[in-house]
């Protein structure tokens, strides 16, 4: 087979696995089926926590070849592009953002995506020929944070509307 296998892998894949099955359950709530959403969002939420643990999974291997970091990064990022870009975009468009400007808007938040991830790898990359170990600081927020700031927004306009 191609690629690494490894435990920090494999918890990146399944975190992609996770929010492809919420993106099925995206179009199901699209359908008319309202309760889907709420497990769309537990994939979502679900592959934040997979990604929150595959660094730290990844950095208990000191074994690892040149290889397998560099493609541990790449496959960790690409996944990512969806789990954390494409799939909450297409949640929001699934959940009512559905006109030319709310489809413009999930659009533009899916590239901002990608782009972060991007300029992320190519600070990363840089920053280990200069220096070794992990990173001790982060810059920006990183794209992961959608898997708490979305579903705390959806409760709490669950919450909102309950009382108005």
């Amino acid at each position: 087979m191609i690629g690494f296998y490894n435990r920090s892998v494999i918890l990146t894949y399944v975190g992609l696995l996770s929010s492809f099955f919420g993106i099925t359950r995206a179009a199901i709530g699209y359908q008319g089926d309202l309760s889907a959403f709420k497990v769309a969002f537990f994939c979502l939420v679900f592959s934040g926590f997979c990604d929150m643990f595959d660094g730290t999974v990844a950095r208990t291997k000191k074994n690892r070849t040149e290889d397998e970091k560099a493609f541990g990064i790449q496959i960790d990022s690409l996944c990512d592009a969806v789990s954390f870009g494409v799939f909450p975009g297409y949640l929001s468009y699934c959940m009512g953002l559905d006109s030319t400007l709310g489809i413009v808007i999930a659009a533009l938040y899916s590239l901002c995506a990608v782009i972060r991830l991007a300029f992320f790898n190519v600070q990363e990359a840089k920053r280990q020929q200069e220096e070794d170990g992990a990173r001790k600081t982060y810059r920006g927020l990183p794209v992961t944070s959608i898997a708490i700031i979305y579903p705390l927004t959806f409760a709490l306009r669950a919450i909102l509307s309950a009382k108005a």
